[in-house]
């Protein structure tokens, strides 16, 4: 294989290896190296690399139908919409090809209903260190203090508040004020969770003053927190959700859902080439059918205990910080042991590993990850915690 690089534009720092191959919980090169992976492409990879399932939905798909375009129905897409409304109780939903497309389309929803329904208000408040997209408006609206400098000037009219701060986001409120949006879990600040208490107090501000509460449930949504959607767990309903990465397990595809009376959107406002093609909607039907089985999201949540026990007797042997997270959407605190150093490490052993944060690592394996599975992370991230801190 050619394994010149130099055509590729380097947007993020990446091994000189080539990944050939996947399954399951791995990733094999060109050389038939194995990875152990708790990455699954940032918590893609719902049913980890290369399942059947998936693979059966793309070949019996693409031989029917691969995209008529965006003015006209399909199968797929008619099914899937449905499904998530039914799930979801929200009511309409809009296919796009990522999450950052998805959190575009929901900031162009609440500035449309905004003019219709609440005098103009376009202001949508977000919050420090929260992240919804590398799209223009969405990186405008993300609360990452490296994007400030970047592609200057922003997309205004995002007020940042700090997380998990009700009071800041009551003083936020104003006239102008449309929307409030944020992810229920701040995935690339190193996962923290929003309290019960706090989401529950964004939906009674939001039905206070009229104005819509909108979850980014791209990193949290399809089963990743042991719920199928985070705000099941929350006590709440927002009035608008977007959803990406494991809705097409490795697929892209990304959805919009709004309540009926948000959907405001007229022929012309929003679309996209690609946007629900048979091939990806039959893929995403295919997740759906896994994740909502029974027993799966029990499974999901045992797993969750499994991998937060390893991470939480590793914490204590090695004097790191506590774990945090929900379902399969976990972070240790690694104190005052590098995260960056211990992912290098870990690569070098054959283990895959996210440091959102430079004392964060984020654990993000397939949702159908096995007990044995864990147990050799944990015996993996051991050595490399010893090689760490041996430097």
């Amino acid at each position: 294989m050619n394994n010149d690089y130099s055509a590729l534009m380097q947007i993020a720092p990446r091994p000189q290896i080539t990944f050939t191959r996947g399954a399951g919980s791995y990733l094999f090169d060109e050389q038939n190296n194995a990875w152990l992976d708790f990455v699954q492409g940032w918590a893609v990879n719902t049913l980890g690399h290369s399942p059947a399932v998936i693979s059966t939905a793309l070949v019996e798909q693409s031989r029917q139908l691969l995209n008529p375009g965006p003015a006209f129905y399909n199968g797929p897409a008619v099914k899937l919409a449905n499904r998530l409304a039914a799930l979801s109780g929200l009511d309409q939903v809009f296919f796009a090809n990522s999450g950052a497309e998805a959190n575009e389309g929901a900031i162009k929803l609440a500035r449309k209903w905004g003019a219709k329904q609440r005098n103009g208000a376009w202001k949508i408040i977000t919050f420090e260190n929260g992240f919804h997209g590398r799209t223009l408006a969405t990186m405008s609206a993300t609360g990452k203090p490296a994007f400030e400098p970047l592609f200057n000037p922003k997309v205004p009219g995002f007020t940042k508040v700090p997380y998990g701060d009700l009071d800041a986001v009551a003083g936020a409120i104003d006239a102008d004020t449309v929307a409030i949006m944020l992810e229920p879990i701040q995935g690339e600040a190193g996962v923290v969770p929003a309290s019960e208490t706090f989401m529950q107090g964004l939906r009674a501000l939001a039905d206070q003053h009229g104005i819509l509460l909108m979850l980014d449930e791209v990193q949290t949504g399809i089963g990743r927190t042991g719920s199928l959607f985070r705000f099941q767990a929350l006590g709440i309903e927002p009035d608008v959700m977007t959803l990406g990465k494991g809705l097409g397990g490795g697929v892209p595809i990304s959805a919009l859902l709004a309540k009926e009376r948000v959907c405001c959107f007229e022929p012309g406002d929003q679309g996209g080439t690609f946007n629900g093609n048979p091939l990806v909607c039959a893929v995403a039907l295919a997740v759906l059918e896994q994740v909502t089985n029974d027993r799966f999201m029990e499974q999901i949540n045992l797993s969750s205990r499994a991998l937060s026990a390893v991470l939480t007797d590793l914490a204590a042997r090695y004097g790191m910080g506590r774990v945090r997270g929900a379902g399969l959407l976990l972070a240790l605190d690694t104190g005052t042991v590098n995260a960056p150093a211990l992912v290098k490490h870990a690569f070098d052993l054959g283990l895959l590993l996210n440091a959102p944060r430079p004392n964060s690592l984020r654990f993000m394996p397939a949702l159908n990850v096995t007990s044995e599975e864990i147990i050799e992370m944990g015996r993996l991230l051991e050595l490399a915690i010893q090689r760490t801190q041996s430097k």
